[in-house]
């Protein structure tokens, strides 16, 4: 899958094109035991069990990566969740900014074909991780829904409450600090303010303070018939 990305950098700006061929999505992929006990039991309550471990790392097709304004989903039941984007270019590594798009109907029978089946919609701006890496924890991602006719905030945290990018690589890996070449990983999210609920447009955004700049990406959602 090949995607396009504006890359941003203090000093300049320039275009990068990308191929993956490995889509990762690392689910349960909160730092604190807490924070990780909060989703496990705000999914719970819409039927999904319980993971067997934590973290996991989920495969989606590579082609389910999409940077389109629109997504289509089947019935009314899927719902997004912001989550950092880390992928590799040569040798270096970068981030951007996803939406593990998720069927929340099929998720209570498998988590892993919940992910599988919807898109996952990936911002168009990337930042080298090197310029982030330092003050990592300090980067907030945030969420809105349109709820009721307003934007309504859906998520908001600090990645200090998640596992870090060299984390979750190792883990992936079996230890290897450098992600697999073409090789894509959708990164973990925190909780939604008010439980998970669907909408018809969902906006993302990655805040760096200390930088003062972010990545945002929104799209709508698209609902097809749910034929019997």
């Amino acid at each position: 899958m090949k995607l396009h990305f504006t890359l941003e950098t203090t000093s300049a700006r320039a275009e990068l094109d990308i191929e993956i061929n490995q889509l990762v999505v690392a689910g349960w992929a909160g730092r604190d035991r807490a924070a990780i006990e909060h989703h496990i039991e705000e999914l719970a309550a819409i039927g999904v069990p319980r993971p067997s471990t934590v973290p996991l790392f989920y495969r989606v097709s590579e082609n389910s990566a999409v940077q389109a304004d629109t997504i289509q989903s089947v019935g009314t039941e899927s719902s997004g969740e912001v989550e950092t984007f880390i992928f590799r270019a040569g040798e270096e590594l970068y981030v951007s900014l996803a939406s593990d798009h998720t069927d929340r109907k099929l998720e209570s029978h498998s988590v892993a074909l919940s992910k599988q089946i919807c898109a996952k919609p990936i911002a168009k701006t990337a930042w080298p991780f090197a310029e982030v890496a330092d003050h990592w924890d300090q980067l907030i991602i945030r969420s809105w829904i349109d709820e009721n006719g307003a934007e309504t905030l859906y998520q908001e945290g600090p990645l200090s409450s998640l596992r870090t990018p060299q984390d979750l690589i190792a883990g992936f890996t079996g230890g290897e600090t450098v992600l697999p070449e073409k090789t894509g990983m959708i990164c973990g999210t925190v909780g939604a303010i008010g439980g998970i609920r669907p909408s018809g447009r969902f906006t993302m955004e990655l805040f760096d303070p200390v930088l003062n700049r972010s990545i945002r990406h929104s799209y709508t959602i698209e609902t097809l018939p749910e034929v019997q």
